[in-house]
């Protein structure tokens, strides 16, 4: 029965990440990190390294689907795609030394911050495009770009969740992405990332091993509803898609911030 619980659990998680990140390019940590530790006890650093690595493939999937549809602008995100990844590495070794001190605080800005973004796509939908760049010069962009990778690849490596919400604002918010192109990009970006900070997590932490059952059915799990969900994303039209990942991003916020700090 114990098994089967953790399945029936991970199998939850996997459908809440997966819908994230196929639909709004969320990391997949988000959901599946809290879940796990809130619902089966795992151990915080374990958990997030389980939730990177449900990411890799989920991610890699959905940057297939969105690349196929020509929904991915590395022109104007390559420095970003670079800072992150070479941060997240710095973030797993801060993470596990100083994760007990300071998840919690790191946890509860990446809820928030989805609940923001999630309430700013359903009456603010982004309205720009990567050929505008909200008319930022190339300094400007390459500044940007570089401060907040520094933030969002601490963030991925640290705790593991938080850094596809934050890419998403950034993309959408600052540097002027249409929602499409931002999903596609962030997904993009969030596999490396997550395979970065998995490989990170699975080189320090030896708990892992010891939940390979929850470790393969969160990633299975993930990787099956990211593919229905990009799909269906890069099919409808930008206001839907904008409608959908408002509501998911409210929903899954405001769920999880029951869960950790009402229940």
């Amino acid at each position: 029965m114990a098994i089967i619980y953790q399945i029936i659990i991970c199998i939850c998680a996997g459908l809440g990440a997966g819908l994230g990140t196929g639909f709004a390019g969320m990391s997949a940590a988000a959901v599946i990190g809290p879940m796990l530790i809130v619902f089966l006890g795992v151990d915080p650093y374990t958990a997030v390294g389980i939730a990177l690595a449900s990411d890799v493939l989920a991610s890699g999937v959905s940057t297939i689907v969105y690349a196929r549809n020509k929904n991915i602008d590395l022109k104007h995100s390559w420095i970003l795609f670079v800072t992150v990844v070479v941060t997240t590495v710095g973030g797993c070794f801060v993470g596990d030394i100083l994760n007990k001190a300071s998840s919690g605080v790191m946890g509860g800005i990446s809820i928030f911050a989805m609940l923001f973004l999630g309430i700013r796509f359903l009456f603010f939908p982004p309205k720009g495009g990567g050929e505008k760049m909200l008319n930022l010069s190339q300094t400007q962009r390459i500044v940007r770009s570089v401060l907040c990778g520094l933030v969002i690849g601490f963030i991925c490596g640290f705790v593991g969740a938080g850094g596809g919400i934050m890419m998403l604002l950034l993309l959408t918010s600052i540097l002027g992405f249409d929602t499409k192109t931002a999903v596609g990009t962030s997904v993009f970006i969030m596999t490396f990332t997550a395979l970065t900070g998995a490989v990170g997590h699975f080189a320090i932490d030896g708990g892992l091993a010891e939940h390979w059952v929850i470790l393969v059915s969160c990633v299975l799990s993930t990787l099956v509803f990211a593919q229905v969900a990009s799909v269906i994303a890069n099919k409808i039209k930008t206001k839907w898609l904008n409608l959908i990942v408002g509501i998911l991003l409210t929903a899954m916020s405001i769920a999880i911030i029951i869960v950790e700090y009402l229940v």
